[in-house]
């Protein structure tokens, strides 16, 4: 297989959703998945769901900041380490696979954790760039940038029209998370 690279954005609901369900298909179908998120806490129905998927695996993150508007410089000084070795732990085990059989790896609001400076935005440019062969790359989260935008074979724009949250309605668990 010849990897491409993925982006699914915009501001409506369903990025998260498109991303798993890309990394179930990809499992039923035997390819590894490697899966990795930004910016969340790991309370969520998808993340215990595929946990019981063979051939996907999950990168945790040990450490939630919360929103990045409510935190500290100190705090994002440390979320910056915390991502950053998040991603570099993630990019190697999905390159360690992807050396042995065709390997999707899932990166959930790394454009996020980019745009705010937590993960650097060349070594991701870097990697993309020289991403093995047998690496398929899927990347979520709000306003690309063009970098980003030339690189990807898929572009997958998600718009809002409305959602619940405009009305005070906050996430729900089993829906949103």
């Amino acid at each position: 297989m010849k990897g491409l690279i993925h982006i699914y954005c915009g501001d409506g609901k369903g990025k998260t959703s498109a991303a798993i369900g890309q990394a179930v298909r990809s499992a039923g179908a035997g390819l590894s998945v490697v899966v990795v998120r930004f910016l969340k806490d790991e309370d969520s129905g998808e993340l215990r769901s595929l946990s019981h998927i063979p051939g996907i695996f999950l990168i945790p993150c040990k450490d939630c900041f919360g929103f990045y508007w409510d935190m500290d410089e100190e705090q994002k000084k440390e979320a910056a380490k915390v991502y950053g070795a998040l991603f570099e732990e993630a990019w190697e085990a999905a390159e360690k696979q992807a050396q042995a059989r065709d390997t999707v790896l899932v990166m959930d609001e790394i454009i996020a954790a980019c745009r705010h400076g937590f993960v650097e935005k060349e070594k991701l440019l870097e990697k993309l760039q020289e991403k093995p062969e047998r690496m398929e790359v899927l990347m979520t989260g709000r306003d690309p940038e063009e970098e980003l935008l030339n690189l990807a074979d898929y572009v997958s724009e998600i718009k809002k029209v409305k959602h619940p949250f405009d009305k005070g309605i906050c996430a729900r668990k089993g829906i949103e998370y």
